[in-house]
């Protein structure tokens, strides 16, 4: 750790320094920097707090001030509800993305390179003026010598080195924190930067991108709404991704599409329907269906761009979000609280009743409230702040779900305010209620756990086997709580008892033995002083045989 540490030293000082210029002075300090870096004096920083900025405000200016890993991290977890408190999201999706192009030359290097052979002759034209750029990547329109159309993204240089450096301190820094900072510890910090590290990790491979896209356009194959540009394989790389050029208008240009005659009821129904077929029927869906990544074709498709960001919900997921649903429809609290357990990691001190208060709040909200008028999106978000309240981790594909429903709603409001998403959801609510209720399905669902219970019994001898061998090394650990511990320690006093009192009968015993032997072998009485030492044993054993067997019958531990 401290070779990584000299090994970042000037980074981990920028990240320093952006802390305490935005007031996170208390963040430095617990992290222990100032052991190993030197800092400027504190009167010289933490002008985000003299400037009276919230909290959510400065974490944002620390993100974009140190550049494109802490700010697609920041949008990541922008996604992420049940990790993060309302107010610091609400500041991360504002979030900016928009960077200054990198020089065409690189571009032309990066392309060749990747793709074998000269950008002449890759392409019959290849504009020099990228259509967008962003922190990761940009975008330049090209045409392939067969005459198609094409848009080529292209990673930005050496990028992927910098986030791997800047991921390899994050972790150092979120292990840093746990050992410190409590909070830190109980929010399982490296568990949260592992997740979004993968998320981004992912992003950096246009390959994965691909895959995405194509495994999109087959779940709308037989679709007419819906349009999915295709990818080139032969121009595809790990850091260039050619797809489709789509000429349209976006979905966000209003008075573009007035002036095409396109219908906006129409357009807002297309959009809401297909994106719950992805949701609720395919379980693969586009991750950040905001304006700018759906466009409208001429003869009114939508077209789906952009893939990096997907969600993929699987089947006992989606099992647990339909009974969600249907619970919230049904304004049933025992049924809310059971999706939650199953569709969350619950943790073991979570109070129960608090948690069932909440879920009573939550539904008493949207009590008698037609559904035509209820946010689907919103309904998934105040879910989700339940489950960051009590401590409760969601599959991050489930929120990214409702990140995705929320900004559906907001496009769909701003194409036709008087649409309602839930009127297209409620149907969907009902067929999966049939679909859960199917005969084959219900005999399905019967059968794999009859088939898990029966792996679980062929697997028992094993792991009863498997748990001697932990006892035989003394390995097995035990956690037991003050009660716990009294009724242990009275149990084992009432055993040492017995047991005393077990050996002392058998010392007795073992005497009344050998005197019986002595007399037999010797043909004498076996009296001392006159007084009949073996028949006044024998009564003490009885005695004390009896009242034993007696302590153990009322004990009821016979």
């Amino acid at each position: 750790m401290i070779g990584k540490r000299m090994r970042h030293i000037g980074r981990y000082h920028e990240i320093a320094v952006a802390l305490l210029r935005h007031g996170f002075g208390m963040i430095v300090d617990e992290l222990g920097f100032s052991s190993f870096l030197s800092l400027p004096p504190r009167g010289r920083t933490e002008q985000g707090k003299r400037e009276g900025k919230t909290v959510g405000e400065r974490l944002r200016l620390v993100l974009e001030e140190l550049g494109p890993t802490f700010i697609k991290l920041g949008q990541i977890a922008s996604t992420r509800p049940d990790l993060i408190p309302r107010y610091i999201i609400c500041e991360l999706e504002k979030l900016q993305d928009q960077v200054p192009p990198f020089p065409f030359p690189e571009v032309r290097r990066i392309v060749e390179t990747e793709l074998g052979g000269p950008l002449e002759e890759l392409f019959r034209s290849f504009d020099e003026i990228p259509l967008a750029a962003a922190s990761l990547g940009q975008v330049h329109r090209a045409v392939l010598p067969s005459g198609q159309a094409v848009v080529v993204k292209i990673q930005r240089p050496h990028i992927a080195e910098r986030i791997e450096t800047d991921l390899d301190i994050l972790q150092d820094l979120a292990v840093l924190a746990e050992r410190r900072l409590d909070w830190a510890a109980s929010y399982r910090l490296t568990e949260i930067v592992d997740e979004l590290a993968k998320s981004l990790r992912q992003e950096l491979d246009y390959t994965i991108e691909a895959r995405h896209a194509e495994t999109f356009a087959n779940q709308f194959a037989d679709d007419p709404s819906v349009y999915v540009p295709g990818v080139f394989w032969e121009y595809t790389t790990k850091l260039v991704l050619t797809m489709e050029y789509v000429e349209g208008v976006k979905l966000g240009e209003i008075e573009r599409l007035k002036e095409s005659g396109h219908s906006l009821k129409t357009l807002a129904e297309r959009l809401t329907v297909s994106m719950l077929k992805q949701m609720f029927e395919h379980g693969f869906f586009h991750g950040d269906p905001h304006p700018g990544n759906v466009f409208v074709l001429p003869d009114g498709m939508l077209a789906f761009i952009d893939f990096g960001l997907m969600g993929r919900l699987r089947p006992n997921v989606k099992h647990h979000l339909s009974s969600l649903i249907i619970a919230l429809m049904r304004q049933n609290t025992d049924g809310v609280l059971n999706a939650i357990y199953g569709l969350g990691l619950v943790p073991a001190e979570v109070d129960e009743g608090k948690l069932r208060d909440d879920i009573d709040e939550l539904r008493e909200k949207y009590y008698r409230v037609p559904l035509s008028e209820v946010s689907l999106g919103e309904a998934i978000g105040d879910l989700l702040t339940v489950a960051f309240r009590h401590g409760i981790r969601i599959p991050s594909d489930l929120t990214l779900l409702g990140k995705a429903l929320l900004t559906v709603e907001g496009v769909v409001a701003t194409l036709d305010p008087q649409f309602r998403v839930m009127d297209v959801a409620e149907p969907f609510g009902r067929k999966l209620l049939k679909e859960r209720l199917r005969l084959d399905r219900v005999a399905e669902t019967a059968w794999k756990r009859v088939a898990g219970y029966g792996e679980m019994l062929l697997r028992l001898p094993d792991s009863i086997k498997e748990l001697t061998k932990v006892m035989r090394r003394g390995k097995l650990q035990l956690e037991m709580t003050a009660s716990d511990l009294e009724a242990l320690l009275r149990k084992l006093d009432q055993i040492g008892n017995r047991l005393s009192i077990s050996l002392i009968l058998l010392s007795l015993s073992i005497v009344m033995a050998g005197m019986l032997i002595a007399s037999s072998l010797g043909r004498q009485s076996m009296l001392l002083w006159k007084i009949p030492i073996i028949e006044i044993g024998f009564g003490v054993v009885a005695l004390m045989f009896g009242w034993l067997l007696y302590s153990i019958f009322r004990s009821g531990k016979l």
